[in-house]
């Protein structure tokens, strides 16, 4: 063999390792909420595995996912530093739950803040929305799909909660810092935990009644429990943003063409996710009335008595105790 053809050979020893197509990565995507399928089921669980399958499609099989359902990879308030830590790619949680680590998000479930679906999308391409992405990528965190989600209230007692002053004396529990404020301010008696964990709480009297999303009430089957409820169909001072994250650590793992891809098809399952999370409300006072359970709506009259008692407490509270918490609050209201 001579020596051109020897040092041919020895090239094309070197160079194809990089001509072998690239290992497939597996991402775990981690939630508190109940596990079905794309078509059936929770629709948070449902997007997380739309979002799964469309992005695993598009990068042919390249990326893939593992659902993780049900707190049962992580407990709901790991699961976000879990992501920082690289241990956990991705997940889907109402950023709230992270109000102790990062005082700001705590307004991302301010009583009394947002009205609409509509007016918490808008979000995303406001001021508020770009320093809210600042203050995550600093947490090693992105945000890949934006989802709002209205909440109505279950009670186990037979007359409905509608304004303040029907909150007094109750265990009650409002899922963040400054909900349980705005409703510890109302005369209720505040306990916090996960949305998981509230059937067993009503279920053993430590919970009298519960805040939290239509798609909770209706997922954790709160209607076993309830004698009222008051829906988010027409009026609500509840609304959470619970978005799809992904670490920092799985991010930097991507190229370029696959980021670019998991961002296109997280903003595609922003209508569905509004969509849904309306459906729900709706639903909501069909399966409840069903299960025999008394169904009332929010007025604006009502609503308006909620505003005025969290503009003096929880918005107040969060001005003071939040880094910059006048300018947060300021972005947040400029949103109509």
């Amino acid at each position: 063999m001579n020596l051109r053809l020897l040092l041919g050979v020895a090239a094309a020893a070197l160079l194809a390792p990089t001509l072998l197509p690239a290992q497939p990565k597996t991402f775990k995507i981690a939630h508190q909420f109940p596990g079905g399928t794309a078509d059936e089921g929770d629709f948070r669980d449902r997007l997380c595995r739309k979002f799964a399958a469309e992005v695993e499609k598009r990068t042919n099989g390249q990326l893939k996912f593992e659902i993780y359902a049900n707190n049962s990879l992580f407990k709901s308030d790991t699961q976000f530093t879990a992501m920082q830590r690289g241990g956990l790619e991705m997940c889907l949680i109402p950023l709230a739950y992270m109000g102790g680590k990062i005082p700001e998000v705590n307004l991302t479930l301010m009583p009394g803040l947002i009205s609409s679906y509509e007016q918490g999308h808008r979000w995303k391409s406001a001021p508020i929305g770009a320093k809210l992405n600042e203050l995550l990528d600093k947490n090693d965190v992105k945000i890949v799909t934006w989802v709002w989600q209205a909440g109505g209230i279950a009670n186990t007692g037979s007359n409905p909660i509608l304004v303040p002053d029907d909150v007094k004396g109750l265990k009650i529990r409002g899922a963040s810092k400054d909900m349980d404020l705005m409703l510890k301010t109302a005369g209720g008696s505040v306990t916090s935990m996960p949305s998981s964990e509230v059937y067993n709480a009503m279920s053993s009297k430590v919970l009298d009644a519960a805040v939290t999303s239509s798609t909770s009430l209706l997922s954790f089957r709160l209607y076993e429990h309830a004698k009222s409820v008051t829906t988010a169909r027409q009026k609500t001072f509840w609304f959470m943003f619970e978005p799809l994250l992904i670490g920092k650590t799985a991010w930097n793992s991507l190229t370029p063409e696959q980021q670019k891809i998991v961002m296109e098809v997280g903003a595609s399952l922003e209508q569905f996710g509004i969509d849904a999370a309306k459906a729900d409300d709706t639903k909501l006072a069909e399966v409840y009335g069903k299960a025999g359970v008394k169904v009332a709506d929010m007025n604006e009259e009502q609503f308006q008595k909620w505003v005025a008692v969290a503009r003096e407490s929880s918005w107040k509270d969060f001005e003071k105790t939040a880094k910059d918490g006048a300018t947060w609050l300021k972005l947040a209201t400029d949103v109509k």
